[in-house]
């Protein structure tokens, strides 16, 4: 079974002050599925294995995918015998949700695999387990998370295939635990999240663009300079419609009025030395791809 596991980018993130009973930050996240994705595979095996490729270097029990196999396995009482592969295109430590999207497919699939229905709760409970962008990637896009930013409020109606440029420094990476701890000691106030809410509620997407904004990504753009030079650089393009950072960062991200601004603005941040891709906002998130004939 071949699964496509999108990125995310954040319309609006909002970090609050006050901790759940978890000892979590309160935050709003309104996250949306963009083009970008990491491909996928998980076939019967003899025991549970996750590889990547390329590989990477840490041990695979350390996985997302790999502890969401274990988590699915204990919920349901089965054996998770399976080897996942993950063919890695989405870039870590960029706040594109990479590893969370890898650890829903793998909860996707085994609740396929074993006939467990996609809108079983115990499937968002298990999410959760692993982290706080897990429970988006097993919804549709857009959508509003609340609590720690792992429950889900609402769903909205899809955007347009809008054209999305991702520009991340090479070499820029934010703990996203500095990020939080940074922000206890001067936090950034949000703005309330109603009125991008109302425009994505009334398919307003222009005006839901005009009010994107992130009040963690101030911190981690203060941590990284490379992350706020990114910011001023697609601030200063002409066919950028909004521009924040992704989560905590260190990718940040335009939207745009072309394709081919998001194409040429990707060409130009490559020659800048940047990683960069462009693509679109998607209504999907995990999904299982079926085979072409």
């Amino acid at each position: 079974m071949t699964l496509s596991a999108p990125a995310k980018i954040n319309l609006y993130l909002g970090v609050h002050t006050e901790c759940d009973d978890r000892g979590y930050h309160k935050v709003d996240s309104l996250m949306a599925a963009v083009g970008l994705v990491d491909t996928v595979t998980v076939t019967p095996a003899q025991e549970l294995s996750v590889q990547t490729i390329p590989a990477s270097d840490f041990p695979m029990q350390k996985n997302t995918a790999y502890r969401a196999a274990l988590a699915m396995a204990e919920r349901y009482g089965r054996e998770a015998n399976v080897c996942v592969t993950i063919e890695k295109h989405i870039p870590l430590c960029a706040g594109l949700g990479g590893p969370s999207t890898d650890a829903a497919a793998v909860i996707v699939a085994l609740a396929e695999l074993w006939g467990v229905d996609r809108g079983d709760p115990a499937l968002d409970d298990i999410a959760r387990g692993i982290g706080a962008d897990v429970p988006f990637f097993l919804h549709a896009s857009p959508a509003f998370y609340v609590g720690g930013g792992d429950v889900l409020a609402t769903e909205y109606p899809a955007l347009p295939a809008t054209p999305v440029v991702l520009v991340k420094p090479r070499e820029a990476s934010v703990s996203t635990i500095e990020a939080y701890r940074r922000f206890d000691e001067n936090p950034v106030p949000a703005d309330k999240p109603g009125a991008i809410a109302s425009a994505l509620r009334a398919g307003d997407a222009e005006t839901a663009y005009a009010l994107i904004q992130n009040n963690l990504g101030v911190i981690s753009a203060q941590m990284e300079p490379q992350i706020q030079s990114v910011l001023d650089w697609l601030r200063a393009q002409d066919g950028t419609v909004a521009v924040d950072v992704c989560g905590s960062g260190a990718c940040s991200f335009a939207i745009c009025d072309t394709v081919a601004t998001a194409s040429n603005l990707a060409a130009s941040a490559q020659q800048n030395g940047w990683w960069a891709c462009a693509t679109e906002l998607i209504s999907d998130t995990v999904r299982i791809e079926v085979p072409k004939k």
